[in-house]
């Protein structure tokens, strides 16, 4: 696929009967969101002078045709059966084309404004049929607190010049008429903002045709990029390493994908595991490292630990349950309570479990057992909260449950990333690193940084096919990254009136009360913060926390 147009984002099953039957042909197709099902796709399909529609499922961890092959983006999948000829069935054994995509005309995005204006004039054609599009400039005045286009109508808001030039084609001196008709939308924010960014991609259209939210308009223009990150795959569709991927379609690129070294060099495909480095794109102490990979299969638990051990990894994010909806998501990799398990040469000691409202946290002792070398200490972090099909209901409890693995994180001087999965690796996976990639860079740059999510998740996406599935997971990121911004914002205001309450009562001074964490009998170090300071930061600031071990999500 060289595009992506064969996705029309606002048609009915009846407008794509229509729209085959008219302009298509036998084995023309295109794609569009599911009406009975919001958030799952339809794939209709012209045959002969009928059409027939197949379901499409976006379980938020894949995307596949309800029980069929699984697939990291839509992308793939169309890609996948357009190429593999005879694969797609109906029930009676006949066989389902897909050979021409019938690509979609219509414009998605509603919001504009980057301090300029350029509009796309109608196309050119030239002599070999192509059309060639042209950009032209258009200058804005604004003269007495009004703005016009030279010198006709005058409006009091840029947004109401524009919203009048949409309706009402301007005309060029040439005699050509100039349209407004896909915005193409700035997405860099200021953080400190992002309250109202929000409340914009919530309004809704006013166009009834096309009464979708922003944050859908700003996820479908996200997508429309997909065609452009299919890079090569090839290790992971070796023969040899087929049984070692959860989703024999869901697979590493290879640029970035994880290298297992210390392997015997005459098995073929001993070096492949089934992850990706994932970085934020940048440099020395800003630079955040991650691994996001599948969860473990029977056959990939050695692989698994092998990993760990060499990428000097400490910290695990599990996002899944083992079992949800009655499917396998994961096999356990780690040993029971108080118990130890070989898994090839890594011997892992499970120390400890603490249950909080929303996760578990282990304490695992790794060891080599072909070396003479200290064992390290693993911090598993499992969350238990994330609905299978969906998102949390707040993210409260997952911004309380990424400032604890933090906190691990940098309990450890020169540790390695930190390790990331779900089921398939990328739709809750991804979700969690670019939330975690945002609220560092807020933390470590403070709220008058500029931030960016749809560049965020296309960064990740370059990295490991398919992050951040969903729109709920994508509204999801920036309910989060609000909420951690107004949380911080809480902070700043309580720590400037208690300020001003020691410059009122300069004779009075509270000395800080040293919290410690308290260690059950028997157990072998402390885990890396104190559920007692943490948990009264969050009652403070009324963010919904789990007392047992909540934290905070600011850093102070």
């Amino acid at each position: 696929m060289t595009s992506r147009r064969w996705f029309h984002p606002n048609i009915t099953g009846i407008d794509a009967e229509q729209l085959l039957l008219c302009r298509g042909v036998h084995g023309s197709f295109l794609a569009r969101p599911s009406k009975s099902n919001p958030g799952d796709f339809t794939l209709s399909i012209r045959r002969n002078v009928e059409v027939t529609h197949i379901k499409i499922q976006n379980s938020g961890d894949y995307y596949d045709l309800y029980g069929g092959e699984k697939f990291a983006t839509l992308a793939e999948l169309v890609q996948h059966y357009t190429e593999q000829e005879g694969l797609l069935r109906e029930k009676n054994g006949d066989v389902i084309e897909l050979k021409y995509p019938l690509n979609c005309r219509d414009p998605t995005s509603e919001r504009w404004y980057h301090g300029h204006l350029s509009v796309l004039t109608n196309e050119e054609k030239v002599e070999n049929g192509d059309r060639k599009p042209r950009v032209t400039h258009v200058m804005i005045g604004y003269q007495a607190g009004k703005y016009d286009v030279g010198g006709g109508e005058r409006f009091d808001t840029l947004t109401d010049l524009v919203e009048h030039y949409k309706k009402n084609p301007m005309v060029e001196v040439s005699g050509i008429v100039v349209h407004l008709k896909q915005p193409f939308n700035a997405t860099r924010i200021n953080a400190a903002n992002i309250e109202n960014r929000v409340k914009e991609l919530n309004k809704t259209a006013d166009n009834t045709e096309k009464a979708k939210q922003g944050f859908w308009e700003e996820f479908e223009l996200l997508q429309q990029q997909e065609h452009k990150l299919l890079y090569s795959r090839k290790e992971g569709q070796r023969i040899e390493n087929k049984n070692k991927n959860r989703y024999k379609n869901i697979l590493p690129f290879d640029n970035t994908r994880v290298s297992l070294k210390e392997v015997d060099e005459s098995v073929v495909g001993a070096d492949y595991i089934n992850a990706n480095d994932i970085t934020n794109g940048k440099s020395g102490d800003d630079c955040k490292n991650y691994i996001a990979t599948q969860g473990c299969l029977q056959n990939t638990i050695n692989d698994f630990w092998k990993m760990i051990y060499q990428e000097n990894a400490h910290v695990i994010v599990m996002t899944t349950k083992e079992i949800e909806r009655g499917k396998n998501k994961c096999v356990r990799y780690w040993p029971d309570l108080e118990t130890s398990k070989e898994y090839g040469l890594i011997s892992v000691r499970n120390l400890e479990e603490r249950m909080a409202q929303d996760y578990i946290v282990r304490d695992l002792e790794v060891t080599r057992i072909d070396q003479d070398v200290l064992p390290r200490h693993i911090w598993h972090y499992q969350y238990l909260s994330w609905p299978d099909h969906g998102v949390p209901n707040e993210p409260g409890g997952v911004l309380s449950f990424l400032d604890q693995v933090n906190r691990a994180q940098q309990s450890i001087p020169d540790m390695g990333p930190i390790i990331v999965h779900c089921s398939a690796g990328i739709g809750r996976t991804g979700t969690i690193i670019v939330i975690d990639m945002l609220i560092s860079d807020i933390s470590r740059q403070g709220l008058d940084c500029d931030i960016d999510i749809p560049k965020t998740i296309q960064i990740v996406r370059k990295q490991r096919s398919g992050m951040v599935q969903t729109e709920a997971q994508y509204k999801f990121i920036y309910m989060a990254v609000q909420q951690y911004i107004e949380t911080v914002q809480r902070r700043l205001q309580e720590e400037q009136k208690n300020k001003t309450k020691d410059r009122e009562y300069s004779n009075i001074r509270y000395l800080p009360t040293e919290v410690k964490t308290k260690r059950q009998a028997g157990t072998s170090r402390d885990f890396p913060s104190s559920k007692e300071e943490s948990s009264c930061l969050y009652e403070n600031l009324n963010i919904k926390t789990s007392k047992a071990s909540g934290g905070s999500n600011a850093k102070r």
